[in-house]
């Protein structure tokens, strides 16, 4: 029996790598759904997207790897049903994979408008390579795009086309972009980045379908507004992939509800990625990420504990985002801060806000200033001095 991997993204490409640095010597299968090797998300909406790299720059590793290390990648092929009992997986061309031990990295899939004129030519969705693939064909000069939804996928996506000449509009329900992941004082620092670009944003926007005769040509807002648009990308998050889970009678709560160790509650099956729902011990709660480095940690964790170990995942989170020239790199969550300290100089682009509670480290937010985010990944949880903490001259390494 093989040690098999559902889904082919960051999280199942690198399980599998890990297996293999590990000692498992045995089969390793990697399922995904997609034709692709497994690859990174991030440089989709950012260096894909503009054309800087290709495709061989966004896979995880080449394909040669997978051929040295014994991995066979099943591409282009969906799993349909898990018989836990059985240990079996049943993939949609009825082929039953018999595994010794599983592991869900299934991630998720971009979240859809319902709404009238969803289907129409030009709206797109920005989560794959095909996704992005047929983004790229439309982001021409002069051509009018409207993005919904003001996250990272939509700012970022949104600085690539202002910069290729599109005119370019951000519909954001919230009342000021970036809500959900910075305090308001990053939000109107972005928002003024973006608008100083070119980009026109609009808060409290609430899209409720699509004009179009065959084709989009404007995006109808709650509010009677109509905005005109050639091209539109639906950036307003994802859903978590648990519906094999769930159907297989595994626990599912936003997300593959899993343990420390990254197993499931069933019996050999382990999660990892955006698809689960983990205790972090650090923050002392559960949650559910859609990060990168959560997806690599856990799935090296659950590698470790499919071959025998005792591993247990406690990594604090972290983030980054590249829009124009800034990189936005971020350590925990800034909403659980009640005191903020900022360093560096805001006006130059350059600083870092650091976020408090009861004197102790909770989270960082640095803008082209990777000190202090390296730093500060050490230095979460500590009690610090908030004048050290503003002072540029103190050299924070020497905090921890």
């Amino acid at each position: 029996m093989a040690f098999v991997i559902v889904g082919g993204g960051h999280a199942g490409g690198q399980a599998a790598a890990s297996l293999r640095q590990a000692g498992y010597d045995g089969e390793i299968v990697v399922v995904g759904e997609e034709p692709h090797l497994p690859y990174q998300r991030p440089p989709l909406s950012k260096q894909y997207l503009a054309g800087e790299q290709g495709l061989d720059r966004v896979h995880l590793r080449a394909e040669q790897f997978y051929q040295t290390k014994g991995i066979t990648l099943r591409r282009g092929i969906r799993a349909m049903g898990i018989d836990v009992a059985a240990h079996v997986v049943t993939l949609e061309d009825g082929e039953a994979l018999r595994y010794e031990k599983l592991l869900l990295a299934t991630g998720g899939r971009a979240r859809a408008l319902n709404v009238e004129g969803a289907g129409l030519g030009g709206v797109h969705l920005l989560r794959t390579i095909a996704d992005v693939d047929a983004i790229k064909l439309e982001l021409r000069p002069g051509k009018r795009l409207a993005i919904i939804g003001g996250g990272y996928i939509g700012l970022e996506a949104a600085a690539v086309a202002v910069r290729a000449g599109l005119s370019v509009t951000v519909l954001e329900v919230e009342d000021r972009i970036l809500k959900r992941v910075v305090v308001a004082e990053m939000s109107s620092f972005y928002e003024q980045l973006h608008t100083e670009a070119g980009v026109v944003i609009r808060t409290g926007a609430h899209v409720v379908g699509f004009e179009g005769d065959g084709r989009v040509q404007a995006v109808c807002c709650a509010d009677g507004a109509l905005v005109p648009a050639d091209v539109v990308i639906v950036g307003v998050g994802i859903v978590p992939n648990v519906e094999l889970a769930a159907d297989a009678g595994l626990d599912c709560s936003d997300g593959i509800v899993v343990d420390e160790r990254c197993a499931t509650s069933a019996p050999d099956v382990y999660a990892a990625g955006d698809c689960t729902n983990h205790p972090n011990p650090v923050l002392e709660r559960r949650l559910r990420l859609e990060s990168v480095p959560n997806a690599m940690e856990q799935s090296r964790v659950a590698a470790a504990n499919m071959v025998g170990a005792d591993k247990i995942y406690a990594a604090v989170p972290w983030f980054w985002s590249d829009q124009y020239d800034l990189k936005l790199q971020m350590v925990g969550f800034a909403a659980d801060g009640d005191e903020r300290v900022v360093r560096g100089d805001v006006a130059a682009r350059r600083f870092a806000v650091f976020h408090l509670r009861a004197g102790a480290l909770v989270a960082v937010d640095a803008v082209n200033s990777p000190r202090e985010f390296m730093a500060c990944r050490q230095l979460v949880g500590r009690k610090l001095d908030a004048g050290q903490l503003a002072d540029p001259l103190v050299d924070l390494k020497t905090l921890l």
